[in-house]
């Protein structure tokens, strides 16, 4: 009997120590889970708003979630083919839980909602919201679980450049718009003030500040490394957007082939951010114009540079040369349209070291600025250079109108050369000038101005208005008035008369 008591008593007290093992390995685990969520280490995150079913399926079978992850996937194509796109929305915030640590379970997942979901959609907002969902499920979610993949940098980089960036889709310039306004909610117009984004004072600076980094997940220091180093960039444009997260996965490459893809889209978005990395409000319908930023000209250059130093491979390196000549060409003309003169010259002179062979060697400015234009400004067909001269004209006024007047006066020059080249050409004979001959280019300006002003078939009415008060004209005539401007406008602006010198903007 003593023997049998002993040997209850012993149960019951490893029974009793059990229990105890089991209540302090409880409270153990709870600080274990809250230690590894704090550094990271968490990896696999608990199912928010899923059925019971699959959560209960989830914690049961554990190692086999990849399985679930497989079925929801097949799930997720039957309903893009039935085109139920707002549960797919759902079933692809489940597949990346289920799997928040493989980086292409969030880029597929972003790429169907931006590229495959959003063209299904032909209202511009509509689309915007799916592009939208496809940044925010890489920058908002994708990176918290993968902080330093560069793969996911990369993809998000990608969705700035291309998506947003480029003019493949139809609403693109929606695209654009829309994302100049959230940022200038947040960056005001114009440059960003660095000494405010960085030690905000006010209380609507901090605010601005936090919205920048908890709602775009954007460090104003970074933001201003990325500036310094690349810039001066438009922040109110996704090309600084698409350079800034390429940069933050710089610092997370480790192989070669990561670094050239990461900066393969850096000097990429740095060359669209040249040819029209300038943004300019126009003030009426919510309308944008896109135009050069020429500051960027040098470090642009330098990005080409130095990815042809790092380029392995042949077709690669003989592409991104062929991309550096474009740039230099197009940097030449550009300059020379803003009037920007010297530097053009400066810059021919680069292209003319570095590509010998380039048939511009043997041209000089102006017969490279006209030679742009087209091949119709060596011919002698009247048509067609007073096509060209009109369409000068019309840019060098839309220009003045938006207050562009650099860019004014560089389309005002061009016009003139482009009419004392050919009047040079067909010669001083008194019949041939009769036969062929152009107008007097002054004539030819007031005709342009007066089609432009036209409530018919000119500028737009805001437009108009701009263009006349920069000319110095009178209001809009009243119904049924003539709309013919004077015969010698106010020589205001630098679309007057009389056009720029060729030392112009020197």
């Amino acid at each position: 009997m003593n023997t049998l008591r002993k040997s209850r008593l012993y149960k019951a007290a490893l029974l009793l120590l059990a229990a105890l093992f089991l209540v302090g390995a409880s409270g153990l685990q709870r600080s274990l889970n809250r230690m590894r969520a704090e550094l990271g280490l968490t990896r696999v995150e608990p199912l928010e708003n899923a059925p019971p079913l699959l959560v209960f399926t989830t914690v049961v079978l554990g190692g086999f979630r990849g399985l679930i992850a497989n079925a929801l996937w097949v799930r997720l194509m039957d309903l893009q083919d039935q085109g139920k796109y707002f549960e797919m929305v759902q079933l692809s915030d489940w597949i990346t839980k289920l799997e928040p640590h493989i980086p292409t379970v969030w880029v597929v997942a972003a790429w169907n909602m931006s590229y495959n979901i959003s063209v299904k959609f032909s209202d511009p907002p509509d689309r915007w919201r799916w592009v939208q969902k496809g940044i925010e499920l890489l920058r908002d979610e994708g990176l918290k679980y993968n902080p330093h993949n560069v793969e996911i940098y990369r993809e998000l980089a990608w969705h700035f450049q291309h998506k947003l960036g480029y003019f493949l889709d139809d609403a693109h310039l929606y695209y654009k718009a829309q994302w100049a306004k959230m940022m200038e909610e947040v960056l005001g117009e114009g440059r960003p003030d660095w000494e405010e984004l960085l030690h905000p004072k006010t209380k609507e600076a901090k605010e601005r500040v936090r919205k920048l980094r908890e709602t775009y997940k954007l460090d104003p220091a970074v933001m201003k490394e990325v500036d310094d180093t690349y810039g001066p960039l438009e922040w109110r444009l996704p090309e600084a957007h698409a350079i800034y997260w390429a940069y933050l996965g710089l610092k997370n490459a480790k192989t070669d082939q990561q670094l050239i893809k990461l900066r393969r889209i850096i000097y990429q978005s740095m060359q669209m951010a040249f040819r029209r990395g300038r943004l300019i409000k126009l003030g009426f319908e919510d309308r944008i114009e896109f135009g050069p930023n020429l500051d960027i000209i040098p470090k642009v250059n330098k990005a080409y540079e130095q990815m042809m130093k790092e380029e392995k491979e042949p077709a690669m390196l003989q592409s991104i040369r062929n991309g550096h000549k474009n740039f230099l060409r197009d940097a030449v003309y550009f300059l020379y349209v803003h009037n920007r003169l010297r530097e053009a010259r400066q810059w021919l002179d680069t292209l003319k070291k570095k590509y010998p062979n380039d048939p511009t060697a043997k041209m000089t400015l102006e017969e490279y600025a006209l030679s742009r234009v087209g091949e119709d400004v060596r011919e002698t067909d009247m048509n067609r250079t007073i096509s060209n001269i009109r369409g000068a004209l019309t840019r060098a006024f839309f220009a003045l109108a938006i207050g562009q007047d650099d860019e004014a006066a560089g389309y005002t020059l061009l016009a003139r050369r482009i009419w004392e080249r050919y009047m040079q050409r067909i010669g001083n004979a008194p019949s041939q000038r009769q036969r062929v001959g152009l107008p007097p280019f002054e004539n030819m300006r007031q005709q342009v101005l007066q089609d432009l002003l036209d409530p018919q078939r000119g500028f737009i009415p805001p437009l108009a208005a701009r263009l006349r008060t920069k000319l110095g004209l009178p209001a809009a005539p009243g119904p049924g008035a003539t709309n013919t401007p004077p015969a010698k406008p106010a020589p205001a602006g630098p679309a007057s008369t009389n056009a720029p010198s060729s030392s112009g903007g020197e």
